[in-house]
C-alpha cells in the first residue's frame, strides 16, 4: 500500500510539474517573450545562404518527413485504432476504453487550445510541409506521446522482464523526440510550440499510464496474456 501511494504521490507531482510548465510556456509565448529564441532555433536549421532549403544531406530530409508522418492524424488514428483493437481482443476492455477516451480527449484538447492561443506559423522560413491550423501547441509534439508513451507503458506493464521495458519506452520515447525535432526542422512549429507540445502530451501519458498500469496484466517470459477479468473474451 504504502509503494502504491509513493507512486502515486511522485505521479501527481511530475503532472503537476509538466501542467505548470506548459501554462507558463503558453503564457510567455502570449506575451511574445519567446520570439527571440524560437526565430534562432527555426534559423538554426537552414541553410545561411537558402533559408527554403533545410541544412543536411537529402536523406536527412526526407528522414524528417517520414518522421512528421508518424506524429500525423492518420498515422496515430490507426495506431490508436490498433492498439484499442488489440487491447480488447486480449480481454483487457477497461484498458482499450481508457486508451481510446485518453486519445480523444488529449486531440480536443489539442484543438482547443490552438484556438485560444491563435499563434501564426513561423513565415521566417519556407515550410517544407502543409499546414492547416494554428501553431501552439504543435498537435503532433502533443499527441505522440499520448497514444506512444500511452501504449508503451502498458505493454511494458504486462511484462516482468527490465530490457522488454527498456526498449518499450525508450522506443516510445526516441519516436516522441524525432516528431517534434521534425516539425521545426521543416519549418512548419516554433520550437515553443514543440516543447509545450511535448510536456503536455507527456503529463497526460503519465496519468493516463499510471491508471492504465494498475489494470494491466503481468506475466512471465513464457506465460501468455491473461484477460483483466475471468472470462473475458
Amino acid at each position: 500500500m504504502r509503494r502504491l501511494e509513493m507512486r502515486l504521490l511522485l505521479t501527481l507531482l511530475a503532472v503537476s510539474a509538466t501542467l505548470t510548465g506548459f501554462i507558463y510556456l503558453t503564457s510567455e509565448v502570449r506575451e511574445g517573450e519567446t520570439s527571440r529564441f524560437d526565430r534562432a532555433v527555426v534559423l538554426a536549421f537552414r541553410s545561411a545562404g537558402d533559408l527554403g532549403t533545410a541544412i543536411g544531406p537529402r536523406w536527412v530530409q526526407e528522414s524528417a518527413r517520414d518522421f512528421t508522418a508518424v506524429g500525423g492524424f492518420t498515422v496515430l488514428a490507426v495506431i490508436t485504432l490498433a492498439g484499442i483493437a488489440m487491447l480488447w481482443m486480449h480481454g483487457r476492455r477497461y484498458q482499450a476504453m481508457a486508451f481510446g477516451g485518453t486519445v480523444l480527449i488529449a486531440q480536443a484538447a489539442a484543438e482547443i487550445l490552438k484556438h485560444f492561443v491563435d499563434r501564426p506559423r513561423p513565415m521566417i522560413v519556407p515550410q517544407l510541409d502543409l499546414v492547416y491550423s494554428s501553431s501552439f501547441p504543435s498537435g503532433h509534439a502533443m499527441m505522440a506521446p499520448v497514444v506512444y508513451l500511452t501504449l508503451a507503458a502498458i505493454l511494458a506493464a504486462g511484462d516482468r522482464r527490465r530490457g522488454v521495458k527498456v526498449l518499450l519506452l525508450a522506443g516510445a520515447a526516441f519516436l516522441v523526440i524525432a516528431v517534434g525535432v521534425s516539425r521545426v526542422y521543416l519549418g512548419v512549429h516554433w520550437p515553443t510550440d514543440v516543447i509545450g507540445g511535448w510536456t503536455l502530451g507527456f503529463a497526460i501519458a503519465l496519468a493516463s499510464a499510471f491508471v492504465l498500469h494498475k489494470t494491466a496484466p503481468v506475466r512471465g517470459a513464457a506465460a501468455e496474456v491473461k484477460p483483466d477479468a475471468p472470462g473475458a473474451r
